[in-house]
């Protein structure tokens, strides 16, 4: 038996003997580009019945055919971390969702504010991203991508329980580490490129669900950030080992 070396993230259910029809790209990219035949073994996702084996029983130009024979990994889901930020430029906003993939992120909430310099995100074109990175990383969940909403609006319908960790440029060289609850259900907000304005500063420091923190003794670049604010709330409260382990 061939060993799996491919991870495909689907839209089907999976199960023993399950079949999997793949979409032309997907039997584009297995039997023309990784040049896969009949009995073949690929790895399977699809977000919520965790990683199978499967074997490919239809190989065609345009379209194909996956049996599930055995799962390999268990369904496992993310800590409750969502991340809101400010879409940057194209390669670096498709950077900040890979990692927040790869980092255990379990909704990616792309917002608007009044210094954000995107106006527009295509939410399916960063799926697409999020579903690379999973397959790449190994992870069996992929957090949805939301539409593009204003910081206000999604401020003015925070769900009640859930911190807010907003990353605040103006604590930058403060001893002011992420602290809260280890098992509520949390957020992280990261700035625009130029930061956030002081209405909204104002707005953020007086709500009383807002936890500011700072991200060490320099102002970082808002890809950075993210990356930064991922890994010490998975240190200290999330599925790294830290506090909330």
């Amino acid at each position: 038996m061939n060993k799996a070396k491919i991870r495909l993230f689907v839209n089907w259910p999976l199960g023993a003997g399950q079949a999997v029809a793949l979409t032309a790209d997907q039997a584009n990219y297995l039997f023309n580009v990784m040049r896969l035949a009949r009995g073949a073994q690929v790895l399977l996702f699809n977000g919520q019945h965790g990683e199978w084996r499967a074997e490919v029983a239809e190989a065609g130009k345009r379209g194909g055919v996956l049996l599930c024979a055995q799962q390999t990994a268990p369904q496992v889901m993310p800590p409750d971390l969502w991340l809101l930020f400010a879409p940057i430029k194209k390669a670096r906003t498709d950077f900040i969702v890979e990692k927040a993939v790869e980092m255990g992120a379990a909704r990616i909430c792309p917002v608007q504010t009044q210094h954000t310099h995107a106006d527009r995100i295509r939410p399916e074109k960063l799926t697409a991203h999020a579903n690379e990175a999973a397959e790449q990383c190994g992870a069996t969940f992929v957090p949805p991508v939301d539409d593009l909403r204003p910081l206000d609006q999604v401020l003015a319908t925070w769900p009640e329980g859930r911190l807010l960790f907003w990353a605040d440029e103006a604590r930058a060289g403060q001893n002011l580490p992420i602290s809260g609850a280890t098992a509520a259900p949390s957020a992280l907000l990261i700035g625009p490129e130029g930061g956030f304005s002081d209405a909204e500063k104002m707005r953020l420091r007086a709500l009383p669900f807002v936890r500011p923190f700072a991200l060490g003794p320099r102002i970082l670049r808002a890809d950075t950030a993210a990356v930064a604010a991922l890994t010490l709330w998975q240190v200290q409260m999330g599925d790294w080992g830290g506090a909330g382990a």
